[in-house]
């Protein structure tokens, strides 16, 4: 070890300014990572935190990737510069599958570490990250069939985040539902969904068997007339600020325990709210590989 640093976040791709404007202590940026000098801070939109960098120095390929063997076995590395050399210290680590993975797809039980090159003989080192992916993020062998839009990407990746998901036992509840792309989600792990929306669901997901659709207002749908429910969804498009009024009637409810819900933002001045979603115990709220100009928040009470 040359040098050891304080914490690093890798920003999700496109979102360097939302990642940076939220971070403090910021001394070096190396494209979207961040090198900051405190212990690690919440960072919403950062799609990997490196809980313990350091700097190393090496002369050639084989010290590079001696230095990575000598502390773990797993390794991934953000492609910065000198792509052909980093390229190079990879191919003398141990083999990492980037299989794409199948959904539903078991956590991966041993942590990877992640590197970045500097220069030719300069690189930073993190044996400990947030994320057990690769960068942070998880690359699904796509369903091409069956789901009407791509938002299913979204579910399958907090489904898998969060590390629980919705079984043959479960009854959902899914505001602004349509097209259905979750709600196809839902109903193939066999849970009894009712889906919500002004407008109606693509036909092959409405003729589901268990699938129960309302049309109407998402926000009408309260504990006192819908009841117990196991998992509340929301990929509605509306203000985060009227979607919390929305789930904490539920959450005082005590009438459902389980929520991913996506948070769309209309400006840079609205982000504050992400605040208060995460300030909710049990609470979880990033920025996702499928993820946009969002961030979505986990829950399990």
């Amino acid at each position: 070890m040359d040098k050891k640093l304080g914490t690093a976040y890798l920003a999700a791709e496109g979102y360097e300014k939302q990642l940076s404007s939220e971070l403090k202590g910021v001394t070096e940026q190396h494209g979207r990572l961040f090198l900051t000098n405190s212990e690690p801070q919440v960072a919403f939109w950062a799609q990997n935190i490196w809980v313990d960098p350091f700097l190393a120095s090496f002369e050639s390929i084989s010290e590079a990737a001696n230095i990575l063997k000598n502390i773990q076995r797993n390794w991934a590395f953000y492609p910065y510069v000198e792509h052909r050399r980093a390229a190079l210290i990879k191919a003398k680590l141990p083999f990492i599958s980037e299989k794409s993975m199948l959904f539903p797809a078991k956590i991966p039980e041993q942590k990877i570490g992640s590197f970045v090159l500097l220069d030719k003989h300069t690189m930073i080192v993190s044996p400990t990250c947030s994320s057990l992916y690769p960068n942070g993020l998880l690359n699904f062998e796509e369903c091409k069939e069956g789901p009407p839009s791509r938002a299913y990407l979204k579910l399958w990746e907090a489904l898998t985040v969060a590390g629980k998901m919705p079984d043959e036992r479960s009854k959902c509840l899914e505001i602004g539902a349509s097209p259905g792309g979750w709600t196809f989600v839902l109903a193939q792990l066999k849970s009894q969904v009712i889906s919500v929306d002004r407008s109606p669901l693509s036909p092959n997901v409405m003729a589901l068997p268990n699938v129960h659709f309302i049309k109407g207002d998402a926000f009408a749908m309260t504990p006192s007339k819908i009841g117990a429910i196991d998992w509340i969804f929301s990929d509605v498009a509306c203000y985060p600020e009227k979607l919390l009024e929305w789930v904490k009637l539920w959450i005082t409810s005590g009438l459902c325990k389980n929520f991913i819900c996506t948070l769309k933002f209309q400006g840079e001045d609205s982000y504050e709210i992400s605040h208060k979603f995460a300030s909710i115990p049990g609470s979880l709220v990033l920025h996702l590989g499928a993820n946009k100009h969002e961030l979505t928040w986990i829950c399990s009470l």
